[in-house]
């Protein structure tokens, strides 16, 4: 009896340590922080001006580095890192872009991040 006791515990351990959610494992996933993307294919959506490209690519620039960063934080420090990164990203594009493009650009960082797991 006391074998079949320690033997279901030990099965229930088991399972539970390798019961991880989908989302908790794109969480851990470093490769999911990387937000680099194609600058052209941005600009013809959002249809930026010369001038506005140079700032987006400044400010994606930074954005890419702080969730890099965020990227080896853990647990709820990631989570504020993360969270502080597109709230900085956010007010600045909001800076360069006019209200249509900014809407646009809020769609597409609110997808990218959803689809990320982030």
């Amino acid at each position: 009896m006391k074998k079949i006791v320690l033997t279901v515990v030990a099965m229930m351990t088991m399972a539970v340590s390798f019961a991880e959610t989908e989302s908790h494992r794109a969480m851990n996933d470093v490769a999911n922080y990387d937000m680099t993307f194609d600058m052209h294919r941005l600009a013809v959506k959002l249809d930026l001006t010369y001038d506005q490209m140079e700032a987006v690519q400044v400010i994606q620039d930074n954005f890419n580095d702080a969730m890099l960063s965020a990227a080896s934080a853990r647990g709820f420090e990631r989570r504020a890192q993360v969270h502080q990164a597109v709230r900085k990203d956010v007010h600045q594009m909001h800076r360069v872009l006019n209200d249509k493009q900014f809407n646009t650009y809020m769609m597409l960082l609110g997808t990218t991040l959803r689809n990320r797991g982030l």
